[in-house]
Order: C-alpha cells, then structure tokens, then sequence
C-alpha cells in the first residue's frame, strides 16, 4: 500500500485537533462547576500550545517509501528514515496520535474522542472505517464515513483508565481490508473528581504525659483515586484542624507530633485532634477529606503520694486478737496504675514493736494490724508515725521533690472486760492419804485485771472431779478434802478450777490443780505367794529348803525392808530356821532352811 500526505492535508488534521479540545473544554464550560472549568484551563492550556508549536513542524516530514526525494540527497533521506522510525510505521498509511478522552465528562451531544485517517483516502467514500476492541460500539462509537470516533457515555478514570481499540479501513463495497489492523489506545485524562479518603481513621494513638516538643504520636494516611502521575489531583497536603496548639503533624509525611511540652495527664487526659488531608497540593480549589484521632496521654510518675490528712486517730480494745487489722490510712497518688502503688512503713513513735502495716494491694491503703497483746491497765495510748513511698520512682521526675509523705497515728486502748487472771497458770498441791476429812489441802487465787475489779468466785468444774472428794471455798479459794484418800487407790488426783466475776458471769477462767496422794505406812506385808516346801528324808542340816519373800502396797521413801520369823508355835523347832539371806539384794527374801 502506499500512501500520501501532503502538507496542506496534514495541517489540516492538526487543526482538527486543535478544535476537538477546544471544542471539549469550552462545551465543559456551561456544564461543569467553576472549580473544575479552572483545572481544565491549567490541565488544557499547555497541552493546546505544545500541539499547535510543535506536531505540525514534526508531521510536515515525508509520510512513506513512495515520496520523492531530491536525488543525490543520501543525507537527507538518512535523517527521513530515521523520522520514520520514530514517529511512524512505514507500511501503513494510517495518520494518527495517541488519543485523549476527559473523564466525567457529559454534555447535550456525544463527545468528539478524536479522528482516524488513511492516506488511502482521496476523499471519496469508498472506504469505511471500523472499530473494535474494549468498549467499540457501546462506549466509543466510530462515523464509518468520517472516521470521526465518540465517546458516548461518561467515562471514569478510577473505573478504567485506557482502552484498547483496533481500526481498520475496508472497501466499503466488497469488505475487503485495505489496511492490515493498527491497535490505538485512548486513555482516560484525570480530573480531580475524588476527595482524599483516611481508609484507616478514625486513629487513636497515645503519648506519654509530660513528652518534649516535638515526641512522635502516630502517623495518619489518606489516599486519593485520582491519578498520582498526571498533575496536582493526588498531591496531598496534611494540616491539622482541631487539636493546635498541643499537636502539629507535617504537612507531607502526616506524621503527627507534640507542639506543647509538660502536658498533663492529671489536667487533661484526652485529646480529640481533626486532621485534614487536601489534594491539589493543598491549593485553593482542591478536594479534602478529614479524620480524626483520639490521643490519650499515658501516666508517668510525676506525682508524689499524699496523705488524705496529717493526723488519724485510732481506738482498740485490750483483748482484740492479734493480727487483727484496727484501722486504716490512705495516700493517695494522682498518677495511675504501677505508678501510683506505694509502701507503707511505721519509721518513729511507742508502739514500733507493738503494732505493723501493711499495703492493700487492691486499694493502696495502709493497714494497720496489732503484732503484740495490748493491755489498757499497763499503756492506754500509743503514738506512731507512718510514712508512703511510691514503689516505682521515675529518675527524670526527682528533682520534683521527694515521692513519699508521712502522717501521725494516735492508737488509743480502751479497757475491756478481762475474765479473772490465776496467781499461777497452774497449781500442784500434796496430802497425806490419812489427811482428815475437810481438811485444807491449799488454795489458789485470782483477781480482775480490769480497774473495776470485780469480785471473784471459785468453783470445782465437777466433770473433773465425779466422786466429789474435793471442795472449795467460794469466796477464798481454799481446797479442802471431802472423803478420805487412799495412795494405794489413787495417787494423783486432776481438778479444774473456775473463776468467775460475781459482776459478769460471761467472764471465767479455768486453772489446772493436780493433787498428789502421798503415802503412810498402812498396809502390812504380805507374802507374794503361798509356799509349799518339800524335803527328802535324807537332806543334810544347814540345806536350803525355800526361799520366801514379801510385798508391802505402801511406797516408803526408802523402800520395803521385812524382817522374817517363823511362827511363835515353831520357834523352838529344833528341825528348822529362818535367816537373812545375805547373797540376795533383795531385803525382803528370805531363805527356810534346816538346821
């Protein structure tokens, strides 16, 4: 195929152009806001001047192989060749540029994309043009005559950006092809039709109360569909709406910073902070869109603690339990969590040993427990300093004082209604077995601690003592025996004795007496078993017929010692004598032998 242009031709397809895009932005103009027609001034403007300066100058150059040439001109046809790389391929006749479509774009009539030609073309209309590819016949519409290509729907560049398109030119009577195919797109121009979005927002973030100027908070980000090549439609800039003067964010990177040193938590813990991201590089004119973030200071140890008061008064009874909590201080801390724990010690006053605190630890209060038995009759009040101390200290806050603070207790005992108290914790007494009947065998006292005094009363718990052998005088507390003892019965006896206050018989006590029996000789000997000796007729005098021996139930301090003999009828018995045997240990055996 060979084809050709000629100069006056190809002027007149570049100002086809030229009035296609003045045409589309003037027909803008009635349909389109203000804001919009001034972007496509700044959008079109250079655009218009670069095609009028320079497409005409480039395309004024030989189309294809069949142009003549001055002879002999090998340099001038070397540069052609390489205008024709460039700018064209040379086995075909189309004449074409990249083509442009203005998204968003609607108006009464269809848009005018741009214009397919062939140098094939003598202008007759024997040739017809056709389109395919993306959109061919439903978004862009070609004049089969003309070649004149139409966009007839609103195009989005954020839904799609370019099309691809085939065009073709064919004899218009026998549909045979005149050009092989030539693939062509039309992209899609960017307007600034989309506001900048905070995918992410709204954002919360937290610093540390007290931060420098300048401490990094959070980083926010905003995106724009618009196209973030092609002019100013997604250059954002960042500014803050609400929340100055206690932050700034950079105006290109979004990071958010402090702009106000020593903020505090304890004054104003929360900050609600608006930022704003404008596209168009922050311009008059540009698109915005917004988010917010929640700041929350976070606690630092700035604070010490202090006591709710310099003085607390206490009041105990004498006989509570030890261990036993009797009151409570508290100091408190404005700071929060782990730095707002604190320890509670007991550093001066009288009862140091007396009485201990402790932390609570779900409530940080001092605790204050009895360590030893109080007794109002020896010390009736006690004065104690206590002191609290934060437990975590932050060292860049030292120079703000120290972070402990103290206070006065004043522990004052009341009396309580003690039961009576024994002169002993226990009582031993002793009695002789033969001891006479009502007898005194001892006695035991007690009084009441308390300053009343009350008078006291004895008694023998009777569980103890079930034969009654014993009494006791009530008012002076003296035992005395009621039946007689016997050791060899019972040596130990085992009583309780009661003291009770005639003014409250709720208070007692109890004191264990144990009574030893003690013994007298009142039992006679007896012997351990009965004897029966047997002697062969002819034993020799001085042999050995029995051995015998005694037991006595007495229990002498000494031990048993018998003396043996035989009956007054057998004294003079000639036959047989009794002696202490002296190889035995035992006093109390003695040997029958005859003479």
């Amino acid at each position: 195929m060979t084809g050709k242009l000629n100069g006056s031709c190809f002027s007149h397809l570049s100002y086809f152009y030229i009035d296609c895009a003045v045409n589309t932005w003037r027909s803008s103009c009635g349909t389109m806001p203000e804001r919009l027609t001034e972007m496509l001034m700044d959008t079109w403007t250079p655009l218009i001047i670069l095609w009028i300066t320079v497409l005409p100058s480039i395309y004024m150059a030989p189309m294809n192989q069949s142009q003549v040439l001055p002879s002999g001109s090998s340099t001038g046809l070397k540069r052609l060749n390489e205008e024709q790389r460039v700018l064209y391929r040379s086995k075909r006749g189309w004449v074409w540029n990249q083509m442009f479509v203005l998204e968003e774009f609607s108006g009464p009539e269809p848009i005018l994309v741009g214009r397919l030609h062939t140098d094939l073309d003598p202008g007759s209309s024997k040739i017809k043009y056709i389109l395919s590819g993306d959109g061919a016949g439903t978004i862009f519409v070609i004049n089969d005559k003309t070649g004149d290509i139409h966009a007839m729907k609103r195009l989005d560049r954020e839904e799609k950006a370019e099309y691809t398109l085939t065009a073709q030119a064919v004899d218009r009577d026998t549909n045979q092809p005149l050009e092989p195919p030539s693939e062509f797109i039309i992209k899609v121009q960017d307007i600034n039709d989309n506001a900048p979005e905070f995918v992410e927002g709204p954002y919360h973030a937290t610093v540390p109360e007290m931060s420098v100027v300048g401490t990094f908070v959070t980083k926010v980000t905003a995106t724009d569909a618009d196209d973030p090549v092609y002019g100013n439609s997604a250059k954002l800039v960042y500014s803050i709406l609400e929340g100055q003067p206690y932050f700034s964010i950079e105006p290109h990177t979004a990071i958010i910073k402090t702009a106000l040193p020593n903020m505090d938590r304890e004054a104003k813990e929360e900050y609600f902070v608006v930022i704003q991201a404008k596209d168009m590089g922050g311009h008059m004119g540009g698109l915005s869109g917004t988010t917010t973030v929640t700041i929350t200071l976070s606690d630092v140890n700035d604070n010490p603690p202090k006591f709710a008061q310099s003085l607390y008064h206490f009041s105990v009874m004498e006989d509570v339990a030890l261990g036993e909590p009797i009151g409570r201080v508290k100091a408190n801390d404005l700071d929060i969590g782990e730095n707002a724990k604190s320890s509670y010690d007991i550093i001066e006053g009288d009862g140091m040993d007396v009485f201990e605190i402790t932390t609570d630890a779900q409530t940080q209060d001092g605790i204050i427990r009895v360590r030893k038995p109080l007794d109002f009759e020896t010390k009736k009040s006690y004065t104690l300093k206590v002191e609290a101390a934060n437990i975590h200290i932050d060292p860049r806050f030292l120079s703000g004082g120290p972070f402990k603070d103290t206070a006065t207790v004043k522990i004052v005992v009341e009396d309580a209604d003690e039961p009576p108290v024994f002169s002993s914790p226990t009582y031993l007494l002793e009695v002789h077995e033969n001891a006479a009947l009502n007898s005194v065998l001892g006695q035991v006292t007690a009084h009441d601690p308390d300053v009343s005094s009350s008078p006291i009363r004895f008694s023998i718990d009777r569980h103890t003592d079930l034969e009654r052998q014993f009494n006791i005088n009530a008012e002076d507390g003296k035992i005395t025996l009621a039946t007689p003892l016997d050791r060899e019965t019972s040596t130990w006896h085992n009583i309780t004795i009661v003291a009770t206050e005639t003014r409250n018989h709720s208070q007692v006590s109890r004191v264990p007496v144990a009574i030893k029996v003690l013994d007298v000789n009142d039992n006679a000997p007896e012997f351990a078993s009965e004897h029966e000796a047997f002697l062969c007729e002819n034993g020799k005098p001085g042999q050995v017929i029995q051995i015998v021996s005694a037991v006595d139930k007495d229990d002498p301090k000494n031990g048993h010692y018998f003396l043996y003999s035989l009956l007054p009828e057998m004294v003079n018995n000639p036959n047989f004598t009794i002696k202490k045997n002296e190889g035995c240990r035992t006093p109390d055996r003695f040997p029958l032998s005859s003479p």
